[in-house]
């Protein structure tokens, strides 16, 4: 199996006491995670120069937002959502003011921002029930956005390394998750 490599944009703007993430949710037409709330980014291209390069182009096709507005703060570690053979990077950047965003509606069918104080409160998380009832996942509703799955393990991740929020979820064990293969 050879692996895949993506990479994908966590935007923080706004107040840096209190930020904002810009989040999307992807077109319902699309063949993978389609409806569902990510970040900017995508696989690796043989033009990327590195997964940063893929971060920044990604984010500019998906969303309009050129890199020259985004100052890169670093990176979080490199995982893989579900049981795939994809490695996703997760970049973290800074938006400068003013900046304008135009999604590709090819890709994105809305983007919205997200407080990340919202993920702060252990109030905000429940659970939901994937593949007819076999596994448990974490997920936060925020106006009429369900953010689950890798989008909210990186923000969560995020909040845990920097702030020592100590978030605990529980998800699925590797082994359940190979249970349904």
């Amino acid at each position: 199996d050879s692996i895949s490599k993506a990479a994908v944009m966590l935007l923080l703007h706004g107040d840096s006491d209190d930020p904002q993430v810009i989040l999307t949710r992807r077109a319902q037409h699309l063949k993978n995670h389609a409806g569902e709330v990510a970040f900017p980014g995508g696989m690796k291209d043989k033009n990327d120069h590195d997964l940063l390069a893929t971060a920044l182009r990604e984010t500019q096709e998906e969303i309009g937002l050129a890199s020259s507005k985004i100052n890169i703060l670093g990176n979080l570690p490199t995982d893989s959502p579900r049981l795939n053979n994809i490695r996703v990077t997760p970049f973290i950047g800074w938006v400068d003011s003013p900046y304008s965003l135009i999604p590709d509606p090819s890709e994105i069918a809305s983007v919205f921002n997200f407080p990340l104080s919202f993920l702060l409160d252990i109030k905000h998380y429940q659970y939901f029930f994937l593949t007819q009832g076999k596994i448990e996942l974490p997920y936060v509703k925020y106006e009429n956005y369900k953010i689950w799955g890798f989008t909210l393990k990186v923000m969560v991740d995020m909040l845990n390394s920097t702030l020592d929020a100590k978030i605990k979820l529980r998800y699925p064990s590797r082994k359940q998750l190979e249970n349904l293969g």
